[in-house]
């Protein structure tokens, strides 16, 4: 069934409201965070999270299963017959994720204040952790690769802001850069895998790409290399083989970092990326075939090294706060 456009004033309004909300938190706190009595950063960062999750619920519970908004913001790229806009898409899919990032991530912030609570870092940590919603919540919304690409990188910058929070640890920073340089790897996969798409397709919007792509040759040489370097980029974000060392040492963050990006959502982005090529994917049984490889080999490997692992947290015993106990 086709999906039907929905040009409903009230819920496109909302759709820009559900990234906007982390977006004025990341602002306020990095601006004014020291300004602001003690404490109040972790609430205004948590109450701007949950406003977002409103929203989303909201329009989850007026968004039908076949139904589709579109926001073209702005033209952002017009030159020589390409023409990319900035723009956002909500569908069913999108909604899924934007459960999953705002409402888990609503949780995790209320938890933080807790946990946070006398780090000299907590402002900022409020800051850095709103931004990370922005960016995974423009991840998720874009309207094609190239607004999904700023959100993939912004997560990535952000996971390095946040597993090297306690800075004056040169471990911590070696973790940090460790995981900053593993995800670029994969970033270089999903780059390229953009730029056929683009030489090939002559454009980056998912609906354009998605009706190009089903006039192709099922398991042709194009539609494998596509995939094939997209999913590289899933490899470096899903932390599988062999793009996954860089995870055990990201625990070096404070532990609401390794909840929210490490096990619930920044980790999911490649399967997200996945599900929403799911044509090209679909017309590529051999690429396929590599990501069962792939996944089955990540998954027997990790449960060998956890069989051996004694350590319930990486860094553990040298947290600021256990060397404080």
């Amino acid at each position: 069934m086709t999906e039907q456009l929905l040009n409903d004033p009230t819920l496109i309004f909302l759709g820009l409201l559900i990234p906007l909300f982390p977006l004025i938190g990341f602002l306020i706190n990095g601006l004014f965070g020291k300004y602001l009595p003690k404490g109040s950063s972790g609430w205004i960062g948590s109450g701007m999270v949950l406003a977002s999750f409103i929203c989303v619920i909201t329009l989850f519970r007026s968004v039908g299963a076949h139904d589709l908004i579109h926001i073209d913001l702005f033209n952002w790229i017009a030159v020589s017959g390409l023409d990319i806009s900035f723009g956002m898409q909500i569908d069913p899919l999108t909604i899924v994720m934007m459960l999953v990032v705002t409402g888990v991530g609503f949780l995790i912030h209320l938890y933080s204040i807790g946990y946070m609570h006398g780090d000299d870092g907590f402002n900022r940590f409020f800051t850095y952790m709103n931004l990370f919603i922005f960016f995974m919540l423009l991840l998720v919304m874009g309207s094609n690769y190239l607004v999904m690409f700023i959100g993939w990188e912004g997560v990535g910058l952000c996971s390095y802001l946040l597993i090297g929070f306690w800075f004056k640890n040169e471990a911590y920073n070696d973790a940090a850069q460790k995981a900053f340089v593993m995800n670029r790897i994969g970033d270089l996969g999903f780059l390229l895998g953009m730029f056929f798409i683009l030489f090939h397709f002559g454009t980056l919007e998912f609906g354009g790409v998605q009706k190009l792509a089903a006039e192709l040759t099922p398991d042709s040489g194009i539609l494998i290399t596509i995939t094939l370097l997209l999913f590289v980029g899933a490899i470096g974000k899903s932390a599988q083989l062999p793009l996954y060392t860089w995870l055990p040492d990201a625990m070096a963050g404070p532990t609401p970092v390794s909840a929210l990006i490490h096990a619930a959502t920044m980790v999911t982005a490649g399967i997200y990326m996945v599900v929403r090529s799911n044509v090209l994917f679909a017309m590529a049984p051999t690429t396929l075939t590599v990501i069962l490889f792939v996944g089955v080999a990540t998954s027997l490997f990790a449960a060998v090294i956890g069989l051996k692992q004694n350590d319930i947290k990486k860094y553990w015993p040298t947290l600021p706060f256990r060397n404080s106990d």
